[in-house]
Formats: structure tokens, C-alpha cells, sequence
């Protein structure tokens, strides 16, 4: 049995605030702006290119992070940022 002077450890208090990841987790909102502008640089690069510009590494990359990049966008243009870089991207794999 525990003393009285002893505290429980697994009783609440003062530490749980510690644990408490909506207090202690910053919150990033991205810049729509930024995010915008390098979209279009990411687009802009492969629609200049006759054939894939960035090696494999890269192109997994972009397939990964361009989609998620979009969703801080109005729906409607982060559609059709997503369509305009697919289509793109098919467009490179052919000449490759």
C-alpha cells in the first residue's frame, strides 16, 4: 500500500497537461499564396520540358505532395491544379 505522503501514479492532476497534445501541438496554416506559387512553378517546370524533368525520386515526390498541397486551396482551383498536373505528367510518361 502506498504511504499518505506518496502520490498515486496513476491519479490525474497537474502533469496531464504535459500529455495534452492540442495544447502543446502548434497549428500551421499554410500561406494560400506561397502554396499557389509553387504549384504553378512545379507546373510551369513540366510543361517546359519535352520530357520527364526530375528523376524518379522527384516524381514520387510531386505525385504525393502536389495533390496535398491543393487542398488548401478553393476546391475549385486545386481541381484544376490537379487535372493540369496529371495531365502533364501522362503527357511526360508518353515521351519518355
Amino acid at each position: 500500500m502506498a504511504s499518505s505522503r506518496q502520490g498515486d501514479l496513476f491519479q490525474g492532476g497537474e502533469q496531464d497537461e504535459l500529455f495534452d497534445d492540442e495544447a502543446n501541438t502548434p497549428t500551421y496554416y499554410p500561406d494560400p499564396d506561397e502554396v499557389r506559387e509553387e504549384l504553378k512553378r512545379i507546373l510551369a517546370e513540366a510543361r517546359a520540358a519535352k520530357t520527364m524533368p526530375w528523376d524518379a525520386q522527384r516524381v514520387s515526390l510531386y505525385r504525393t505532395i502536389f495533390p496535398q498541397m491543393t487542398q488548401c486551396l478553393p476546391e475549385d482551383e486545386g481541381a484544376q491544379l490537379r487535372f493540369d498536373f496529371d495531365t502533364e505528367m501522362a503527357r511526360l510518361e508518353q515521351a519518355a
